[in-house]
C-alpha cells in the first residue's frame, strides 16, 4: 500500500511539472535607448509570466548607438560577441532614431550585415521598426518603409512598433506615449512596446495583465518598473491586436 502512495505521488508530481513547464524564447536587443528606456526587456519578461511561453531578454545597448557602431565594436559594445557566443533564438536590431530617415543606406549595410551574421548562427533575425518623432508623425511612413524593404531584402521579421503608435496616436491622442524630450518613450509608450514584441513574437497576447510591474534585483528586493491602469492596458491591447500579426 506504502509502495502504491509513493508511485501516485511521484505520478501526480511529474504531472504537475509538466503541466507548469513553459516554453522559453532567447532574445537579444541589439539598439540604444529605445531599448532600455523604462526597461523595455523586463517588462516584456514580465508580460510573458502569465503566458505559455516565457521571453527572456538581455540586451546590447548604448545611447544614440546606431549598427555601424554594433558592428565595429565602438563605444565598448560587443554585439557580435555576445551573438556569436550565445545560443539567443531570436535577435533584435534596431538603429538609431533618426537613421531610416538621414541615413537609409548605413541602415541597410549594417542592417544586413547583422541579419546575416544572425542568420549564419542560427538565431532569426527581428527588425524594431521604430516610431516617428512627437512633432514629425508625418516620417512614420519612411520609417516603417525604410525597414519593410530591409526585411524583404534579407529575410528577417519586422516589429512594426512605429506603426503601432501611429494607430495609437490616431485613435487617442490624449494618451501620452512619449517622454518629455519628445523623442523616448513614456512608460506607457514603453508598455505598447513590449506588447508588439510579444505578439509578435508568441503569436498573441496574455488573457490577463496586471495593473503593477515589479521586478527583483539581484539582491532580491522588489523595484516597481511600472503601473498602468486597466483603460491604458486594454486600449493597448487593442491597438497592438490590430497592427501586429
Amino acid at each position: 500500500m506504502k509502495k502504491n502512495i509513493t508511485v501516485l505521488f511521484l505520478f501526480i508530481s511529474v504531472t504537475v511539472f509538466a503541466a507548469e513547464k513553459k516554453d522559453t524564447v532567447r532574445v537579444l536587443f541589439v539598439g540604444n535607448s529605445y531599448v532600455y528606456y523604462n526597461n523595455l526587456s523586463q517588462m516584456i519578461g514580465l508580460i510573458t509570466d502569465s503566458m505559455n511561453t516565457k521571453i527572456i531578454c538581455r540586451k546590447s545597448t548604448v545611447g544614440g548607438a546606431n549598427l555601424g557602431e554594433h558592428w565595429k565594436g565602438l563605444r565598448g559594445l560587443k554585439s557580435k560577441e555576445l551573438i556569436a557566443t550565445n545560443k539567443f533564438d531570436i535577435v533584435v536590431v534596431q538603429d538609431n532614431s533618426m537613421w531610416p530617415i538621414q541615413y537609409k543606406d548605413s541602415l541597410f549595410l549594417y542592417g544586413q550585415l547583422f541579419c546575416n551574421y544572425i542568420q549564419n548562427v542560427g538565431a532569426k533575425p527581428y527588425l524594431y521598426s521604430t516610431w516617428a518623432r512627437e512633432k514629425t508623425p508625418e516620417t512614420q511612413p519612411q520609417i516603417s518603409e525604410v525597414y519593410q524593404s530591409l526585411a524583404t531584402k534579407v529575410g528577417a521579421t519586422v516589429v512594426p512598433v512605429g506603426d503601432s503608435w501611429a494607430l495609437a496616436r490616431k485613435t487617442n491622442p490624449g494618451m501620452n506615449l512619449f517622454h518629455s524630450d519628445g523623442s523616448h518613450p513614456s512608460n506607457l509608450g514603453t508598455f505598447l512596446i513590449a506588447l508588439s514584441f510579444v505578439k509578435k513574437i508568441t503569436g498573441r497576447l496574455p488573457d490577463k495583465f496586471a495593473t503593477v510591474y515589479n521586478y527583483l534585483d539581484k539582491d532580491g528586493e522588489t523595484f516597481r518598473i511600472m503601473q498602468l491602469t486597466n483603460e491604458e492596458i486594454q486600449f493597448c491591447v487593442k491597438v497592438v491586436n490590430e497592427v501586429v500579426h
